[in-house]
Order: C-alpha cells, then structure tokens, then sequence
C-alpha cells in the first residue's frame, strides 16, 4: 500500500505523464541568474532531502519543521523533502519545532531548535561558509544522500492542515484560476504564509503544470519573459 504523502500526491501524477519537462523554472532579476528542473530533477532534490530529514536528523513522520525560506527553487526541495519525510511544515519561527530550514540572516530565529540546516540560496546550490558549530549546511549535507526515498507515513502537512486538506485546498485553487497541465505559470509573490504557499506553488502542481518563479522581479523584463517562456497565466 502506498504512503498517502503530500509530494507523492503532487510529483506521481507529473512524472508518470512528463518526467523531463520543466517543472519549476526560477529568476533572479537581481543577477540574471536562471535555474530550470525537470520533475525528475525535483524529485531527486526532494528525494536527498527526505533521507537528509530521516537518516541525518533522525525524524520521524509527524515531526515539525519550520521553513523560513524566500520563493526559490532551493525552497521546493525543502518543502517537497519534508512532505515526503512525512513532516509537517510551519512558516514561522516556532519554539517546538525539531528542526529547521532557514536562510543565514534568519539563523537567529531558530537559536533553539535541535537541527538547522542553512541554505545560500546561491542560484547554483552553493554552500554556506563559516557557520556555528552544530549547524548544517545544507547544501554541503543534502548531497550525500540518496535521490530516492521510501515513504513510512505523514502527519499533518502545513500549518496543522492534513495533506487531504491541502491537496484540496490547492486543486480549487487551481480550478479557480483554470490552470491545467499544460499551463506555464509566471509569479512573482512570495510563499510567506499557508495560503500563499498553497496558492502560489502547491496549486501549480496539483494541476500537473509548471511553475516560473521570479525573485527581485524587473518589470521591464517580464513582457519578454511570457514570450520566451510561453507563460500562459500571470500571478
């Protein structure tokens, strides 16, 4: 019997129907940098994060995970990492959280809790140097580990909702707004709360389309930017 876990809910469906195309697509105006992955490629990423999660942490499904992440490519291997670990994600600094995934200029946040890992954000997934001792660096750590997981179960999945209640919440969403499988959707909006998260990432693949993330967004760039990437729907 399958493991009823929010990221084999939401990256089966894709991979069974279209595991090279591009699922997630990211921009930094700042820098111009620009990183695309494939479902298979997620899946591998958020795969290494599950065992790093399970095997290095030592969690069990049901634990609580705090992410305090920007919208980032890095962030939905987080996020589909801990969903697949069975873990429930938070959004905010949580004193009983039992580990966290932060960016550096949050680490103070999280002073207390019993694992975190850190996260450049580098466009390339490059490490974090001269960090506290007891701290992980992700990007050092997660490479490790294996690009497949096994599931063993799942708690809740977001902010106390159930992965029935999320993967619910997200295909609404993405009736309401029509998106379908073969949409590419441009966003701009961060993944600062639950229902932003949901909306503006979890929805996107629900519907089995892909998702074009932008960071630091140059207005002059994104007219050029639905042609090239043939966007067809704006958030």
């Amino acid at each position: 019997m399958r493991e009823l876990t929010l990221t084999g809910e939401l990256l089966d469906p894709i991979l069974a129907r279209n595991p090279a195309g591009p699922r997630v697509t990211w921009y930094d105006d700042g820098t111009g940098a620009r990183i695309e992955l494939s479902a298979v490629t997620l899946a591998n990423w958020a795969a290494k994060t599950a065992n790093l999660i399970r095997d290095e942490f030592g969690l069990a499904p049901g634990a609580r995970l705090a992410v305090l992440l920007p919208a980032h490519w890095q962030t939905t291997a987080v996020l589909l990492g801990a969903w697949w670990a069975g873990a429930e994600v938070t959004l905010e600094p949580d004193p009983d959280v039992e580990a966290a995934f932060v960016a550096a200029d949050r680490l103070p946040e999280v002073a207390d809790t019993p694992e975190v890992a850190v996260l450049s954000l580098d466009a390339l997934g490059g490490s974090v140097r001269d960090l506290p001792a007891g701290v992980t660096d992700f990007a050092t750590a997660v490479r490790v580990h294996g690009d497949r997981f096994t599931p063993s179960g799942a708690g809740a999945a977001l902010a106390g909702a159930a992965v029935g209640t999320v993967l619910d919440r997200a295909r609404a969403t993405a009736a309401a707004l029509g998106i379908g499988p073969d949409d590419r959707v441009l966003s701009t909006a961060e993944w600062d709360s639950a229902a932003a998260l949901i909306d503006g990432f979890v929805a996107v693949l629900a519907a089995g389309a892909s998702l074009v993330q932008v960071s630091n967004p140059d207005p002059a760039a994104q007219q050029r930017r639905i042609g090239s990437e043939r966007i067809t729907l704006c958030r």
